[in-house]
């Protein structure tokens, strides 16, 4: 019997022919429309070759799973050791301690006390080598010491365990604006714990103060290189060797709903930090990296488009080598999750893990010329970055002198903007909205604040895309409770349904995210019948919908008669080119379309409404 080759039945695809289609379809614009560009400035190309230098990089271990890690920030020692329980019962193959002024710490975290971590580690078998993760903030040598003591305690060899001790002054530095403890002191504690037997890790090198402030991936990959590259000299100073050094350090990093970039920054991670390794003279070895899902992606309304989220970033920084995942549940944004949360975070990694078997391939975007090309320019740009940092004296330096909060607060400035104009958008929040939502559930748990330390720097604010429509949406339910009814706009579509389906929905989709309800007509429609549907509304304000070429026939009337059936502010779906004067004679006051910003019209809009 012949071999059936499936191959062999399609024609060899050329890049020729298909640059021949699209210039086709595009009709004289030029390729380069289809580019994008990433915020640190890189091309983003329609179509790319196989790259050339498709080498796997290394990170796991061929087919060893990642840990799937849960995080436990909740005060109460007998809560936290019921729910590391239920998630190591229940999936989870790791756990990470959340401590008080850790970075990630939104006023939910673990005291630094000797019975908070007694009793949180209850029952949990350390001697079977269960992951655990201190994330640590104000006091961090205490929490160190306290681990080290419980473990003698309870007489379990040290190379039994799995702690990684997290110590991180200067992530703590950039997101509190203040540190109890320096590289120096990593150190020194670093040198106590290896007396006592363990192995490490023991700092981390963390980018999510980058991240969560609305910086780039290369600012956050430059962060995270410049504050190991200080660890590793701060142990070798305390005379540790350089291979005993950089095994004491591990990395972090955010995990966000851009899968391509988000598994080319953990692999431009590895190929970064190789880099210094064969600088100090090493030949190179695989670092570990633990992800988390990004906080400024977490969403408070349709907070059930978090999964989703969490979902395409998980698979994201498991393709791309993550040693250990952490998905935040996505009720996070709306306090401390309940339990249901918590499992949907879980079974999140253990459904791609176990079911979609991610794990089972080595680097398997090696080759992909988007992948290959998107990592190397984020390593370019990362590095030159990085530069800036050594350059000025290190991270910690950068930091007093603003180098990188400067940066960063530019790259939010421009995602802000991007956001505003829905050019990057929240599926449930900034696009595709739903006003009758159901509340979900957090635990009845009050947020607390650990007292903070006189600043030294300023720090790297968090921040969540959502949070400027969210406060639209606030306003609108403020409304509700007040009046009985939402603020709304009548979409006053005139033709047949083919001329104004596609801009009603854009309009209904634009004025839903500020939470102002849009009704409309869905049967074709003259301009009596609009009209008589308006006054029925009671609606103060009408956005009219339909074609270019509607608009050209009977745009300055129906606004004319828009604003004489008492519209007290009448927009316009789309462009209005030359028809614009016309258009505003007749009484449009407003364009909306893609590309303008929604978050200047929403607010408008409440301006219009007196609310």
């Amino acid at each position: 019997m012949s071999d059936l080759s499936l191959v062999s039945a399609f024609p060899k695809a050329e890049d020729a022919a298909w640059k021949a289609l699209v210039e086709k379809a595009l009709k004289g614009a030029p390729l380069s429309v289809l580019e994008s560009k990433t915020y640190d400035g890189a091309v983003v190309a329609p179509l790319y070759p196989p790259a050339e230098d498709g080498a796997v990089i290394p990170g796991r271990d061929p087919g060893a799973p990642w840990e799937i890690t849960q995080r436990i920030e909740i005060a109460d020692p007998g809560t936290a050791n019921s729910q590391i329980l239920d998630d190591l019962n229940a999936g989870a193959s790791g756990i990470a301690l959340l401590f008080q002024g850790a970075v990630g710490d939104r006023g939910y975290a673990l005291s630094a006390d000797a019975a908070t971590l007694t009793g949180a580690l209850e029952d949990v078998h350390l001697e079977w080598g269960v992951p655990v993760e201190l994330q640590l903030g104000a006091n961090a040598k205490a929490v160190a010491a306290m681990a080290a003591d419980l473990v003698a305690a309870r007489g379990i060899p040290v190379d039994h365990t799995n702690i990684r001790f997290g110590f991180d002054p200067i992530g703590t530095l950039a997101a509190n604006g203040w540190s109890d403890a320096s590289p120096d002191d990593v150190a020194a504690l670093a040198k106590d714990l290896v007396a006592r037997g363990f192995k490490g890790p023991f700092a981390v090198a963390d980018g999510r103060p980058v991240h969560e402030a609305g910086g780039t991936e290369a600012q956050e990959l430059a962060f995270a290189l410049a504050a190991a590259v200080s660890y590793l000299r701060a142990f070798e100073a305390a005379g540790a060797g350089l291979d005993d050094a950089r095994k004491m350090i591990f990395f972090r990093l955010a995990a966000d709903q851009d899968q391509f970039l988000t598994t080319a920054k953990f692999r431009a991670l590895r190929k970064l930090w190789s880099r210094v390794e064969e600088a100090c003279g090493l030949a190179p070895e695989a670092a570990f990296i633990a992800g988390e899902t990004a906080w400024r992606m977490m969403t408070k309304r349709h907070a059930q488009g978090n999964i989703v989220r969490g979902t395409i970033a998980t698979l994201a920084a498991a393709v791309g080598g993550a040693n250990a995942i952490t998905v935040l549940p996505y009720t996070a944004a709306l306090g401390l999750p309940e339990d249901f949360a918590r499992r949907v975070a879980r079974n999140t990694q253990t459904v791609l893990l176990e079911e979609s078997n991610l794990y089972r391939v080595a680097d398997p975007s090696a080759g992909s010329g988007a992948l290959e090309s998107l990592t190397s320019d984020l390593c370019t740009a990362a590095w030159a970055l990085f530069q800036g940092i050594e350059a000025v004296g290190g991270p910690e330096k950068a930091l007093e002198v603003n180098l990188i909060q400067s940066a960063v607060t530019a790259s939010r400035a421009i995602r802000e903007t991007a956001l505003a104009r829905r050019k990057e958008s929240l599926i449930g929040t900034s696009d595709f909205p739903d006003l009758g939502e159901d509340d979900l559930a957090v635990m009845d748990v009050a947020p607390t604040k650990l007292e903070s330390g006189a600043p030294t720097v300023t720090p790297l604010t968090p921040m969540r895309l959502g949070a400027p429509f969210e406060a639209l949406r606030d306003r609108s339910d403020a409304v509700l409770a007040d009046k009985g009814a939402r603020p709304n706009i009548f979409l006053a579509c005139l033709g047949h349904p083919a001329d104004f389906n596609g801009r009603a929905a854009f309009a209904k989709s634009l004025f839903e995210a500020g939470g102002i309800e849009a009704t409309a007509a869905s049967s074709a429609q003259t301009l009596p019948e609009m009209l008589d549907g308006f006054r029925a509304s009671g609606a103060p304000l009408a956005c009219l919908c339909s074609s270019d070429k509607v608009y050209a026939s009977d745009g300055t009337e129906a606004a004319q008669a828009l604003r004489e059936a008492g519209a007290a502010h009448v927009y316009l779906a789309g462009k209005p080119g030359d028809l614009e004067a016309a258009l505003r004679k007749a009484g449009i006051e407003s364009f909306v379309a893609a590309g303008g910003n929604a978050l200047e019209t929403l607010a408008g809009a409440y301006d219009h409404l007196g609310a």
